[in-house]
């Protein structure tokens, strides 16, 4: 068992500023030289033009441009450099697992992915210059892989295919466009209706109102909207996007939509998914599908739940009191996960192997 952590960043204050704080976190962090090493190894399947990628955040979100500007700032690196780390716009992609259970109050997510490629970082962020505020991890510093806003929205997303990808904005950007610029999980799945898809996803939308949460099937080429409680990774509309293998991603949704009838609580909820031997949680590390945090969120009471790894009891924030002023007393959450890969942001990640 690898003992793992994420660390804890609030702040409240422009985009920009917010940008300058991440980019003086991440300017000697060890996260950042693994990057350098990946991409001596990894080619990038895509290419950098910035005056398209600023149009195009000039269209959805120019203040995150902004943000953008302060990372550069910080790290004194050229705009290229952080578009090609932290943009989150025309990236690649590899597959993964993830499931989310919705019930009457909440939105609890399972993130399944690879150690090398995790942030390890919880933000909470009130922009002063505009959007909304957010809670949730980050991916890919800027991005968000499941979240909640001030609002009572929250999100989730789950991997589908990477089959024929496109021009446009990947998951986790995607997810941070949705929490920041969205009241309710309708004015969401419009915006995904208006956004460019480079892969396949589906986006779980819930709010305070909202009594079936919406499901999103997305793809570079089409976008449809339905409604249900619970998703993992495969479209039911858009069937012809699927991969061909789905065994484990029915087999979980299985698991899922039965203990959904009979209406269990959030803590029950949360612990269906984040027990190991329960059947959801995943060790599947070395795949690029193995769970790395559980998140729960809670959009009534204004609460938001996270831990790393499997059979945790989770650290409980009050985003309801963090908006009001009160700053959150947490600057670590730590967990245990059983794996030998190496997490980025923690040790050396050797990407020979």
């Amino acid at each position: 068992m690898k003992k793992v952590y994420a660390d804890v960043m609030q702040f409240r204050g422009t985009h920009y500023d917010f940008g300058y704080k991440q980019g003086e976190y991440f300017k000697e962090s060890i996260l950042v030289k693994n990057r350098e090493r990946q991409w001596k190894v990894r080619k990038p399947k895509f290419k950098i033009d910035i005056e398209e990628t600023r149009l195009i955040f000039a269209k959805f979100a120019p203040l995150i441009w902004e943000e953008f500007e302060g990372f550069r700032d910080a790290l004194g690196w050229p705009m290229d450099k952080v578009l090609l780390e932290f943009c989150g716009y025309r990236l690649d992609i590899d597959k993964s697992g993830c499931s989310i259970y919705v019930g009457g109050d909440y939105l609890i997510r399972n993130y399944d992915y690879h150690p090398k490629t995790y942030d390890g970082r919880y933000t909470i962020f009130k922009p002063t210059d505009g959007g909304y505020a957010i809670i949730g991890p980050s991916q890919r510093g800027t991005g968000r892989m499941d979240g909640m806003n001030e609002q009572g929205l929250t999100m989730g997303y789950n991997f589908m295919n990477r089959k024929k990808p496109g021009t446009g904005f990947v998951c986790n950007m995607i997810g941070r466009l949705i929490l920041e610029l969205c009241s309710t999980a309708e004015e969401a799945a419009a915006l995904l209706k208006e956004v460019p898809h480079r892969h396949s996803f589906s986006y779980v939308l819930f709010d305070r109102s909202c009594e079936t949460p919406f499901i999103v099937e997305t793809s570079p080429r089409r976008v449809e909207v339905r409604r249900g409680f619970s998703c993992t990774n495969h479209f039911n509309i858009m069937t012809e996007e699927n991969r061909h293998v789905l065994d484990d991603s029915k087999r979980r949704l299985e698991i899922i939509e039965t203990h959904q009838t009979s209406l269990i609580g959030g803590k029950e909820a949360f612990s269906l998914l984040n027990d190991s031997n329960a059947g959801i949680f995943s060790n599947l590390y070395g795949a690029w599908a193995g769970t790395i945090h559980t998140s729960a969120y809670f959009p009534k009471e204004g609460k938001a739940w996270f831990a790393l790894g499997g059979d945790q009891d989770p650290i409980e924030f009050n985003f309801s009191n963090w908006l009001k002023g009160e700053d959150l007393p947490i600057e670590k959450v730590e967990g245990l996960i059983d794996t030998d890969i190496p997490f980025v942001h923690m040790e050396q990640a050797d990407w020979y192997k």
